[in-house]
């Protein structure tokens, strides 16, 4: 007989992205199903009383297109018109089980590779989840090519939760875990309740077909949980047909395996900023700002800026220079066109919306979307002094502290 998971209690999380595949939507019988789907939704209402975001990757719209149109699945056009004709249902099959206001969000790999695309959908999620949505993402399978293979959603997600910055990424299977061998077929295979790394011999006992309504199986999970734990997400894989391990984690309490992060937030966001070349624009800064931006890891607001130099329009790369010299500091995603930020340069953050009209936030390139080239920079946030803590008699500080 197959050894049960043992629980253990969740690290404690905000936000996170929850990935539902198809084998938990299906109703048996072609369609989609409501059983499964039910019990998820009421552990992301319980999620949602406790303060925490969710975002709900949702397959299923292939598998409802199918069995609205049963036997029309022979190639790929013909599964992108299944897509198409599936989002509806799977949408208000979503919408029909929980009280706040569903978003769709499609999404599709070149969507993520292209940084000004990624920055949007990275903006508008969020505002969704400000607003108190549920944003459902998936592939856009009815315009993507190579995307629909085994295992997009499961990566999607896990590109997902790094876009959003979330702080666990919930996988609900179909089987309670990851076992050492197959629990069907091995009669010895034993329960991994944590996993320290995803090594090849992990992948190994991973090693399957996925089922029968799905695109992936089990690889594909850990192949996700690889890119989380990357970016310093942990991950949780469960029991999605099991109503008391939904119910418990909706409680902190894990009954399947969890896959801690074992990388530093936004490692892979800063060696894209590093290595990406910039559009040719510089902004130079004054000594106070590049004090800040180096030793408090602070962004840079457009108070510190003295100088542009070049064409740029807003989300370009540009590099980071002191008043004087040609010593880059840092390069960064600008908020603000060239034009924009000459205007602004040297103002406080509040006369933004005064000066233009508009405002795309307070910063001129915001902490998360700046990378420091100088390698003597620490980055670490300075001890308060009594000074510090006293009121300035200076205009307010030009950068956002870490």
């Amino acid at each position: 007989m197959t050894q049960e998971f043992p629980e253990q209690p969740m690290p404690r999380w905000k936000r996170a992205v929850l990935k539902v595949g198809s084998s938990l939507l299906s109703d048996g019988k072609g369609g989609l199903g409501k059983r499964n789907a039910a019990a998820l939704a009421r552990m992301i209402a319980r999620f949602h009383d406790q303060g925490r975001e969710v975002l709900l990757v949702s397959s299923g719209a292939v598998a409802a297109g199918r069995g609205l149109f049963a036997g029309r699945d022979a190639d790929l056009t013909q599964r992108q018109a299944l897509a198409a004709i599936g989002q509806t249902p799977m949408l208000g099959l979503w919408q029909g089980l929980v009280e706040q206001p569903v978003a769709q969000v499609l999404l599709s790999h070149d969507d993520l590779r292209n940084r000004r695309r990624y920055l949007n959908a990275r903006a508008t999620l969020k505002e969704l989840l400000r607003a108190g949505a549920l944003p459902i993402v998936n592939e856009n399978d009815t315009v993507a090519v190579d995307e629909l293979k085994v295992g997009d959603n499961d990566n999607l997600a896990a590109v997902v939760a790094s876009l959003v910055d979330a702080d666990v990424l919930l996988i609900a299977t179909d089987i309670p875990g990851l076992y050492t061998g197959h629990p069907v077929q091995d009669p010895d295979a034993r329960p991994l309740s944590t996993v320290g790394a995803i090594t090849p011999d992990v992948m190994d006992m991973a090693r399957g077909g996925a089922g029968e309504l799905g695109t992936g199986g089990m690889l594909t999970k850990l192949e996700a949980a690889s890119k989380a734990a990357a970016a310093g997400i942990g991950t949780a894989l469960f029991n999605g047909r099991d109503e008391a391990t939904i119910a418990g984690l909706a409680e902190g309490r894990l009954r399947g395996t969890w896959i801690p992060p074992h990388g530093q937030r936004l490692v892979a966001r800063k060696l894209w900023l590093r290595h990406t070349p910039p559009s040719g624009g510089v902004i130079r800064i004054d000594e106070g700002a590049a004090e800040a931006l180096t030793r408090r890891g602070a962004s840079l607001l457009p108070g510190g800026v003295v100088a542009v130099e070049g064409d740029f329009s807003r989300s370009a790369m540009v590099d980071v220079l002191p008043a004087r010299g040609r010593k880059r500091l840092a390069r960064g995603l600008v908020q603000y066109a060239s034009e924009e930020l000459e205007r602004i340069a040297g103002c406080h953050t509040r006369e933004i919306c005064e000066v233009l009209g508009f405002d795309n936030g307070g910063s001129v390139i915001h902490r998360d979307d700046l990378v420091l080239l100088d390698p003597s920079a620490t980055c670490e946030p300075a001890a308060p002094t009594p000074a510090a803590r006293a009121p300035a008699a200076t205009p307010a500080p030009i950068l956002e502290a870490c």
